[in-house]
């Protein structure tokens, strides 16, 4: 990712140019499950590169023992949503929306290092290729399709934040209110805690960073805006799409809602406090912006990525960066509000922001490789 100052003297002050320079598929050394596409009017679940050695991950929704939970390490079925680096710089940590699963695996090879087990109240125990199907069977666990939406790490490398994308079933599930917050020890393996999040105005959460080693950012959304499917396929007006600061340090655990100990009311009531940081539909429409302004409906409605990047001087100031992206479904064309064709591109959009900006917290960048 290229960020380079603008000396055109048209535009904004930065551009930023993504290069794409190589990929590396992710697989597991032991066997996986894969569907046989049986009563879906599709094939076998199975890729086509496997070979003794390597069993390659699919987004395929029918990979998965019917057998077993949803926490089976062993299912091929991979929706990867959240992606942070070691500080070591050798694995990647990602996590899915279907187990949900926290993995890690190695940058060089892609294969899967390591699952970490979370608490079995994430899991559902009756899995089906159909989302609805899956939602109405089950009685606890993550909603189809709104498991592990994000994940942070810790600048020290030691700790794995994810926050799910809606409430658990039991805790209300898509008209719930309530997010479950997971800590876990990368060393150990071990959940450490469990936090609550409160959304405000938005029906989801997509995204969490981190600020320092207790403060993070959560990226709270709807539905609204480019390829929105309200109706099918149409764009509406962005609304929700903002950036709050949360503080765990002296969060409450709420792991007592697994075994009774603590009410959804009290989890509630005991949510971390979160303060809003950047209102991202307010600042790409900001007048001030000029012909560089967004409208509305040009705004993705899955705002998912956010990072940060590299310092940048602007003048006499110093700017931190904030890096945040969209997901597009891969669906390369859209309908605008008048029903026209318009094209859906994977966008990016940089942030600059200060110490100051922060509210008295500090900014602590990841090390990597000992720096």
């Amino acid at each position: 990712m290229h960020l380079l100052p603008n000396t055109s003297g048209v535009g904004l002050p930065f551009n930023l140019n993504p290069e794409m320079q190589e990929t590396t598929p992710l697989w597991s050394l032991t066997p996986l499950v894969y569907g046989t596409g049986s009563g879906l009017g599709v094939g076998s679940g199975v890729p086509p590169i496997n070979n003794f050695m390597q069993h390659f991950f699919r987004g395929r929704s029918d990979n998965f023992d019917p057998s077993l939970y949803s926490g089976n390490a062993n299912d091929a079925r991979f929706d990867t949503e959240g992606l942070r680096i070691s500080s070591d710089a050798l694995s990647v940590f990602i996590s899915d929306e279907y187990g949900p699963y926290i993995y890690e695996f190695s940058r060089l090879t892609g294969m899967r290092l390591r699952s970490y087990r979370l608490p079995h109240s994430f899991y559902v125990k009756n899995l089906s290729p159909v989302g609805s199907d899956e939602i109405a069977d089950n009685t606890s666990g993550r909603v189809a399709n709104k498991g592990m939406e994000g994940l942070a790490i810790t600048p020290d490398g030691q700790t794995l934040v994810g926050i799910m994308q809606n409430s658990l079933i039991q805790d209300g599930g898509s008209k719930g209110t309530l997010l479950r917050i997971v800590t876990i020890d990368i060393a150990t393996g071990k959940v450490t805690h469990q936090f609550g999040y409160m959304l405000t105005t938005g029906s989801g959460v997509s995204e969490i960073c981190a600020l320092n080693d207790h403060e993070f950012l959560v990226d709270e959304r709807d539905g609204t805006g480019r390829e929105a499917n309200i109706p099918p396929g149409n764009s509406t007006d962005a609304q929700v799409k903002q950036l709050f600061k949360i503080d765990l340090g002296n969060a409450v655990d709420i792991s007592g809602l697994d075994d009774g100990s603590m009410t959804l009311s009290d989890a509630i009531s005991n949510a971390v406090p979160k303060t809003l940081f950047l209102d991202i539909v307010a600042s790409l429409t900001d007048p001030s912006l000029g012909v560089n302004a967004f409208a509305l409906d040009d705004i993705p409605a899955k705002i998912e990525g956010v990072t940060f990047g590299p310092d940048v001087r602007q003048g006499n100031t110093t700017f931190h960066t904030l890096w945040i992206s969209n997901d597009n479904d891969f669906v390369t064309t859209v309908n605008d509000v008048n029903g026209n064709p318009i094209v859906n591109p994977s966008q990016f959009f940089v942030f600059g922001f200060t110490d100051a900006d922060l509210g008295g917290s500090r900014f602590v960048p990841q090390g990597f490789g000992g720096r």
